[in-house]
C-alpha cells in the first residue's frame, strides 16, 4: 500500500467498479472517483441491458453450447471486417469466462446464459446476464458489494481531472476537482481510467462521428472525453476513435430502448412510409445510421402478440409498454391507421413474410431469418435513432495498461470500457452485443490483477 494514499484510483463508478472489488480482493487498497452523483442510474453501465459475453464459461457448458476463443475473434473480425484489435479480442475472450465466474462466485451475481435468441454477429450463445435483464441490476450490485468493502473508499461526486506523473514518467497521483471547482492532489500507486467515452461531447462527436451526430444521445452526461484528454497530455496513443455503438431502437415517445430482440424474435423495422429499408438482423448498431438516413429520421418497429410476450423478460421493453409507446391493431389496416403510415406499404411488407419464410421469395436485402411469420395481433412503437457510446479510447495492452504510439507502456495507468480502444473497429456496423460492458468489466479485471502483480 502506498504510505499516503491508496494502491488504486479508479474513475468511473460503472465497469470500473470491477477493478475496485479485484483489486480489494488482492489486498490492495482502492479510492473510487465518480463524478455523477446520479450514476447508480444515469451511467452507460446502469442503462446498458447487462450483457456480458463469457466464452467458454460453465453456464455454456451446462447448456452444451459449443464456443472457443478461437470462435469469438473470428465473430469480432467477421463484424469488424478484419479492423479490430484482435489481440485485444483474444484476451478479453481469455478472461471473459473466468470474469463472469468471478461475478457469481465471489460477488454472488446470479447470472444466466441467454439462449432464447441470438444477437447478431455471435455464431454462438454467449451472452450472460441478471435478473430483469438491465444494467440497473448489475450496478446495484456492484455498488453494494463495493459499499461492503473496507478496503475500498468512494468519492460521490468528484472528478478525476488529471494524473499525475513522476520524474520517470510513473504514475504517482491525481488531480481530483470537487463541483465547488476546488481541487486536491492524492498520491496513488495506479491510475484505471474508467470515465467511458466521448459521446456526451457534441464537439468531438461533431469531429469523429458526423454520420451520428444529429441522433439522439443516451448515455451518460459525464462521458465527454476525459481519458482522451489526459491520456494525450501523458504522451498517450488512442485508436479508432471512429468507432461507437448507436442503437435503433429508442423509444421516440419514451426515450426508453425498445430493444433488438423484438427483432431477433421476428419483428421488422419499417420507415414513416411503412417500408423496410434494410437486413434489420445486422445489427442494431449499424442500423442507426441507416435509420437517420430515412425521411423524418425516424421508424417503426413492428411485431405481433407472440414477440410482445417474449420480450417482456426486458425491464427496457417492459418500460417501453408502460410508458404507453406502443399502438395496437386488430389488423393491418387497423395498425397502419394507428401508425399513420400507408397500409398498402404496410400490408406489403407483412404479407411478403409468409413467402421470405417458406422460400418462394427471397428478400430484397438479403435478410434470410423469417422463422416467424408476424400474425395475429399486431403492435408497432415508433423509434429514432441513438447514439448509446463511442468505442474507441486510448491504445491498451492485453492487461488494459494505457501505451504510447511506441507501444511503450505508461507505469502505473489503465483504462477501461469506453476510455480505452475496443474491439468494434471502425463506424458502427462492427459493434457486437456485449463489446461494451465486456471491455468495462474485463479490462478493469484485467487492471486489477495486474496491479496486484506489480505490487507483490
Amino acid at each position: 500500500m502506498s504510505s499516503t494514499g491508496p494502491d488504486l484510483v479508479v474513475a468511473g463508478a460503472g465497469g470500473g467498479l470491477v477493478a475496485a472489488l479485484r483489486a480489494a480482493q488482492h489486498g490492495l487498497s482502492v479510492l473510487v472517483v465518480e463524478a455523477s452523483e446520479h450514476f447508480r442510474r444515469g451511467n452507460n453501465t446502469a442503462i446498458s441491458t447487462a450483457m456480458i459475453p463469457g466464452v467458454g464459461s460453465r453456464w455454456q457448458r451446462h447448456a452444451d453450447v459449443d464456443d472457443s476463443i478461437e470462435r469469438f475473434v473470428s465473430d469480432v473480425r467477421t463484424k469488424t471486417k478484419g479492423a479490430a484489435d484482435l489481440e485485444l479480442a483474444a484476451a478479453l475472450a481469455e478472461v471473459s469466462a473466468p470474469m463472469v465466474e468471478w461475478l457469481a462466485d465471489h460477488l454472488g451475481f446470479p447470472l444466466t446464459l441467454v439462449t432464447d435468441f441470438q444477437y447478431p454477429g455471435h455464431t454462438a450463445h454467449r451472452c450472460h446476464t441478471i435478473e430483469g435483464r438491465h444494467g440497473s441490476v448489475l450496478l446495484e450490485r456492484l455498488v453494494k458489494a463495493v459499499e461492503a468493502d473496507d478496503r475500498i473508499d468512494m468519492l460521490v461526486p468528484a472528478r478525476l481531472s488529471d494524473v499525475l506523473v513522476d520524474e520517470g514518467g510513473a504514475v504517482s497521483g491525481v488531480v481530483i476537482t470537487m463541483p465547488d471547482g476546488t481541487t486536491e492532489e492524492i498520491d496513488c500507486g495506479a491510475v484505471l481510467l474508467a470515465t467511458n467515452g466521448y459521446a456526451g461531447a457534441p464537439t468531438l462527436v461533431a469531429e469523429h462521428l458526423p454520420e451520428i451526430a444529429g441522433a439522439r444521445y443516451h448515455g451518460s452526461e459525464h462521458s465527454r472525453g476525459d481519458a482522451l484528454r489526459i491520456g494525450a497530455g501523458l504522451g498517450a496513443a488512442s485508436a479508432y476513435l471512429d468507432a461507437y455503438q448507436g442503437h435503433a431502437a429508442l423509444s421516440k415517445l419514451a426515450n426508453t430502448l425498445v430493444g433488438w430482440a423484438t427483432v431477433m424474435h421476428g419483428g421488422i423495422v419499417v420507415n414513416v412510409l411503412g417500408e423496410r429499408f434494410g437486413d434489420e438482423t445486422a445489427g442494431y448498431s449499424e442500423f442507426a445510421p441507416a435509420l437517420a438516413a430515412q425521411p423524418d429520421s425516424e421508424g417503426w418497429i413492428v411485431i405481433d402478440s407472440e414477440i410482445h410476450e417474449r420480450c417482456l423478460a426486458f425491464t427496457d421493453y417492459v418500460q417501453t409498454v408502460e410508458s404507453g409507446a406502443l399502438v395496437w391493431g386488430d389488423t393491418v389496416a387497423d395498425l397502419a391507421a394507428a401508425m399513420k403510415v400507408p397500409v398498402e406499404a404496410l400490408a406489403d411488407e407483412l404479407s411478403d413474410l409468409g413467402a421470405f419464410a417458406s422460400g418462394d421469395k427471397s428478400d430484397r436485402f438479403g435478410r434470410t431469418s423469417f422463422d416467424h411469420v408476424l400474425a395475429g395481433r399486431l403492435a408497432a412503437v415508433k423509434i429514432v435513432p441513438a447514439l448509446f457510446h463511442t468505442q474507441g479510447g486510448l491504445v491498451v495492452d492485453a492487461n488494459a495498461r494505457v501505451l504510447r504510439p511506441d507501444r511503450a507502456p505508461i507505469a502505473g495507468l489503465y483504462a477501461s470500457g469506453g476510455a480505452a480502444n475496443g474491439i468494434s473497429g471502425h463506424g458502427a456496423s462492427g459493434y457486437l452485443a456485449g463489446n461494451g460492458l465486456l471491455p468495462a468489466l474485463g479490462l478493469a479485471y484485467l487492471a486489477a490483477d495486474d496491479v496486484a502483480r506489480r505490487r507483490t
